[in-house]
């Protein structure tokens, strides 16, 4: 087989410039910044953004279990008053159970604050 010759003609490697941007680094550079951009917008936008979305995921699963161990410890207490105190009456359970609620209730009353004025 007979060679051919290309009509192009080629020349030597091309030697990558470091004086600008039209040099073979260009591209490199172009996804450097992008990626550092790209990274600092993440940064700022999607942390705090998960950090809260962390917050309010543990804060309704904290508030579950409490309201669950807090029925199971009323249910524990009046069965105890009712199985365990000596005159086994159910009225002295709902007396305790009730001035427990009463006293919780007065003191998260106590707590509240007080609407402004232009509020509704």
């Amino acid at each position: 087989m007979a060679r051919t010759r290309s009509a192009v003609p080629v020349s030597g490697p091309v030697s990558p410039s470091t004086s600008g941007p039209t040099g073979a680094q260009w591209p490199v550079q172009a996804a450097d910044a992008i990626e550092s951009v790209v990274t600092t917008i993440r940064d700022r936008s999607v942390g705090p953004l998960q950090a809260i979305a962390r917050a309010i995921v543990y804060g309704v699963l904290a508030g579950l279990v409490g309201t669950v161990l807090f029925v199971l410890l009323a249910i524990t207490v009046v069965r105890a008053f009712v199985v365990y105190v000596p005159p086994h009456r159910v009225w002295l359970a709902d007396l305790v159970i009730g001035g427990m609620f009463t006293l919780g209730g007065l003191l998260l009353w106590s707590q509240r604050r007080p609407k402004r004025a232009g509020a509704r």
